[in-house]
């Protein structure tokens, strides 16, 4: 399938502190990756460093073929929509597509096509004219993902999406991640669920002591579980 990312010797400092050491892997096209590590391991960092939002000490983060950085999806672990506001789901899914109007200062009609048809993969069109604020928690949190999903059409990124969800809605969320891998979608996500049944992806990044380490999902199960 080729590279979606290739990250090579990268390296990331805070002051004299090193929060990642010349880490090198291959995100594959496809992949379905979970980032591991205990808190303040470094995970939110390297994906800031993977979306140009932190520029690395050292080395570099290049995409392949049909990958732009400007074009990810991404669904960060705080998400901040005032409950104050009157967003509908459609407003908040359409505002995904911000990245791809470039200078231009309306959203065009192959915007708002992309934000339903976001709707409607998640399965969640009916939501399109309710307030996003009356929403519930699983709801919500999938209306985020379709605006993540608005932006791109190959590369997701995830910081710990499961975060404040109960388990029936983790499962839901985590069942329609796994179709969106299947249909072609390649997924990096930050994870703390480490039972069996929830490392859904192909691969694992686990990062300790500032190391990255690249495991298949059963070779890292054997290791470690």
């Amino acid at each position: 399938m080729g590279a979606a990312i290739v990250v090579e010797k990268l390296s990331i400092n805070y002051g004299p502190n090193k929060v990642i050491k010349s880490a090198s892997f291959i995100v594959e096209k496809q992949d379905f990756v979970c980032i591991v590590g205990a808190n303040g391991s470094g995970k939110s960092t390297l994906i800031k460093a993977i979306l140009g939002l932190l520029k690395p000490s050292s080395g570099k983060v290049s995409f392949g073929d049909g990958v732009e950085q400007r074009s990810i999806g991404f669904l960060p672990q705080e998400t901040k929509v005032d409950l104050n506001f009157p967003a509908t789901v459609f407003e908040i899914v359409l505002s995904g597509t911000l990245g791809r109007l470039g200078s231009k200062a309306f959203y065009r009609k192959a915007d708002k096509e992309r934000a339903l048809k976001s709707l409607k993969r998640l399965g969640i069109s009916e939501l399109r004219d309710e307030s996003f604020s009356n929403l519930s928690g699983g709801q919500k949190q999938k209306v985020l993902l379709a605006r993540a999903l608005a932006a791109t059409s190959e590369l997701l990124i995830l910081d710990e999406p499961s975060n404040n969800l109960d388990f029936r809605s983790r499962q839901s969320f985590y069942a329609t991640l796994k179709a969106l891998n299947k249909a072609g979608l390649t997924i990096i996500m930050i994870t703390h669920d480490l039972d069996v049944e929830d490392l859904i992806g192909n691969k694992i990044l686990s990062i300790k002591e500032a190391k990255v380490n690249c495991f298949t999902t059963s070779e890292y199960l054997r290791r470690y579980k």
